[in-house]
């Protein structure tokens, strides 16, 4: 599976093969599948689509490693505005925010101010933002930064953990006694051997571990996952030691397992599905299909037609 998503990965970063996407007409059908679109607008089009049939949404602003803090400063405006939006249109505001966006690669200080921005209309809206965990260079000073903001804005931020990181029943452990709200996912980056399990089987055996953990101790986690095996699983636990359905989450990405999405809350779950959009929808779009044979197939199928 690794080597799958190393190969996928490797050719979406060559030129040609990213020019190609960024500028066909005919892939941008195949994008729509797992991008909202370019604008706030169709992001709130699809959060009031998803709102209609009782799925909650956390929206994501697609982009990467801002090249100057006064596009990390805009970032924070974009942010604050999603937030008002969301409130204004009676969608719970509740959005996923990444601190290369918001001017990491300057300093850690200027990446915390700019959160504690954003958490503090967060506050004055009744909102939530998730930390979203990025490649593991950034882990350790994303959970440093955590801390510092969890420590003034318990209510109002989580953070994302990584079950293909080795590191991560520290984490879980850690973000536990905090009181946190953690996101659990398997992690869509290609990591190195020394930080990261490499076989799918460790990765998702850490997953199930982490999950009944969280359920069983954490602040009302969410568990991403579209492996269904998984969410049985997680189901099961929950139901063997009376977890009611309203102290956790299922998350699953827009355009992903749509018809186990609604599945899960005919059965009386919480659902939350995670609604990027933006023009920098490429590198998001790569790690979609990197991570599973089935969305390469997808992408092929569809360019073949």
């Amino acid at each position: 599976m690794n080597i799958i998503r190393r190969t996928v990965l490797a050719v979406a970063d060559n030129g040609a093969v990213s020019r190609f996407f960024r500028s066909n007409r005919l892939t941008r059908g195949l994008v729509s599948r797992f991008v909202a679109g370019d604008t706030l607008v169709e992001a709130m089009a699809a959060a009031h689509d998803l709102d209609s049939r009782s799925i909650t949404t956390t929206l994501d602003l697609l982009g990467e490693n801002v090249e100057s803090a006064e596009e990390a400063r805009a970032a924070v405006e974009t942010y604050t505005t999603i937030l008002r939006s969301m409130r204004d249109a009676n969608l719970e505001p509740n959005i996923s925010v990444k601190l290369t966006m918001l001017g990491l690669d300057f300093g850690r200080d200027v990446a915390a101010d700019n959160m504690t921005a954003i958490l503090d209309v967060a506050r004055d809206v009744s909102g939530f933002v998730r930390i979203d965990m990025e490649g593991s260079a950034c882990t350790e000073v994303t959970m440093l930064i955590f801390d510092e903001l969890h420590a003034t804005h318990p209510a109002e931020v989580g953070i994302v953990i990584q079950t293909c990181l080795r590191r991560a029943e520290s984490d879980v452990r850690h973000a536990i006694d905090l009181g946190a709200r953690v996101r659990l996912v398997k992690g869509a980056y290609a990591e190195p051997e020394e930080v990261a399990f490499q076989n799918r089987v460790e990765v998702d055996e850490n997953f199930a571990r982490l999950t009944r953990l969280l359920l069983s101790e954490g602040t009302y986690p969410a568990i991403a996952t579209h492996d269904l095996d998984l969410v049985r699983a997680a189901r099961e636990h929950a139901r063997r030691f009376h977890i009611v359905s309203d102290r956790f989450e299922f998350q699953m990405l827009y355009g992903v397992r749509r018809d186990q999405q609604e599945r899960l809350v005919a059965d009386g779950y919480r659902m939350r599905v995670y609604v990027p959009y933006g023009a920098e929808w490429y590198p998001y779009f790569t790690r979609r299909i990197a991570e599973r044979p089935a969305n390469a197939l997808f992408v092929l199928r569809q360019l073949r037609r």
